[in-house]
C-alpha cells in the first residue's frame, strides 16, 4: 500500500488517467483505480468526492447527474478538453519523478 503522501500526489494523475477511458461515477472511478493499481492505490468515497469537486472547479473534469436503470440517482464524471490538456504534463512530471527515483535508489522497477 502506497503512503499517504504519495497517495495524494497522485489522485490527479490516476483520476484523469481513468477518466481519459470514458465517464464513470464515483464508486466506478475508485473501483477502477483500486484494481487497475492492484490495490497499491485506492481511496475512500469520503476523500475521493472532495478531490473530485475541485477537479470540477478547476474545469478539469465534468460532473452531471444521471439516473440509473434502477432508478438511482448519481454523478457521472467526464474528462473535459482541459483535463486531456493538464494529463499530458501530469505524465510528464511523474515519469521524471520516477526516473530521478529509480537514479537515486538504483531500483531498476520503482
Amino acid at each position: 500500500m502506497i503512503g499517504t503522501g504519495i497517495k495524494k500526489g497522485t489522485a490527479g494523475l490516476a483520476i484523469l488517467s481513468v477518466l481519459q477511458e470514458g465517464p464513470l461515477h464515483g464508486y466506478e472511478l475508485a473501483r477502477r483505480i483500486e484494481t487497475q493499481t492492484r490495490g497499491a492505490l485506492s481511496f475512500s468515497l469520503a476523500a475521493l468526492y472532495p478531490m473530485l469537486y475541485r477537479m470540477e472547479q478547476r474545469r478539469w473534469i465534468r460532473g452531471a447527474w444521471e439516473t440509473s436503470s434502477n432508478g438511482r440517482r448519481r454523478r457521472c464524471y467526464r474528462l473535459t478538453p482541459q483535463g486531456k490538456k493538464k494529463l499530458q504534463p501530469l505524465r510528464a512530471e511523474w515519469s521524471e519523478l520516477f526516473n530521478a527515483l529509480r537514479r537515486l535508489t538504483k531500483v531498476s522497477n520503482a
